[in-house]
């Protein structure tokens, strides 16, 4: 049973973390029928590589940090505080250099800065630890941290868009074996301030789109333009690149199947038998 509280931390269990494991598998085998090789990246990013995606400008709500403490100053706090801490003080915490990514594509396009790809592009895939500071959480349906496995295409316009294409008839297929009724619903972009001129184009050409079961969105597919491939300099075919993927919140997952078919063990059952 998920151990659940109130601050968007919740822990799997053991048939839980079986049923993670066995849909990321299939979400894997995507990847692989689209030759995109796995890495996986470390944890935190530099609050500069965020910062040159705009993040902080438009999602300081969302934004969380890694922080080193001051021992000299815990000292003091330690001696007069009442334990155990409920919370550690802004003024025992140095200037923090290092962010908890939102995403798990952003790493990518990190990686890949000021490099000149195959005139194809490339398409690679990642599962990462992402963090939200959202103003609610919602046991499995909205965590503090959580599981995002994506599958991103870094190259020609054509290829983004055609990625965006193939992702969806994948996802809206694998959706119908697994008797799931889905909906695609076009949504704001994460990676485009709202109110921006990028956003305002989105509402005449929508290019985020999430997979709906239930008022919960599973997944998404994202076409950022050049966006991307403007700010990390990366080049293929001569010209700056366009970005796409496909991404998946593992633990929304979880909750759906075993919504779907009544218990971890069943949902486990149904999506190891996918063909």
């Amino acid at each position: 049973m998920t151990t659940v509280t109130d601050n968007g931390l919740s822990i799997l269990d053991g048939g839980q973390l079986r049923l993670l494991r066995a849909v990321d598998t299939v979400f894997r085998r995507f990847a692989d029928g689209w030759d995109a090789p796995e890495f996986r990246f470390p944890f935190l990013m530099r609050c500069a590589d965020l910062d040159r995606f705009d993040y902080y400008d438009n999602f300081p709500h969302l934004g969380l940090t890694a922080t080193r403490l001051d021992p000299e100053r815990v000292a003091p706090l330690l001696a007069g505080a009442s334990r155990p801490l409920d919370r550690v003080p802004t003024d025992v915490m140095e200037p923090s250099g290092f962010a908890l990514p939102s995403a798990a594509c952003y790493a990518i396009y990190v990686d890949l800065a000021g490099t000149t790809l195959p005139a194809g592009g490339t398409t690679r895939t990642t599962v990462g630890t992402c963090f939200r500071n959202e103003n609610h959480y919602d046991g499995l349906q909205r965590l503090l941290g959580f599981s995002m496995r994506e599958i991103v295409r870094i190259g020609p316009e054509d290829e983004a868009k055609n990625h965006v294409l193939r992702a969806k008839d994948a996802v809206l297929a694998l959706c119908a074996e697994l008797g799931l009724d889905v909906g695609l619903e076009v949504a704001t972009d994460p990676f485009f301030d709202k109110n921006s001129g990028k956003a305002k184009m989105q509402r005449l050409f929508p290019v985020k789109e999430e997979f709906v079961v239930d008022g919960l969105a599973i997944g998404s597919v994202n076409y950022h333009r050049n966006f991307f491939g403007e700010r990390c300099a990366i080049q293929a075919g001569g010209d700056t690149v366009h970005t796409s993927c496909l991404a998946f919140g593992l633990e929304r997952w979880v909750h759906t199947l075993t919504q779907r078919f009544g218990s971890t063990a069943a949902a486990v059952s149904a999506v190891e038998s996918l063909g």
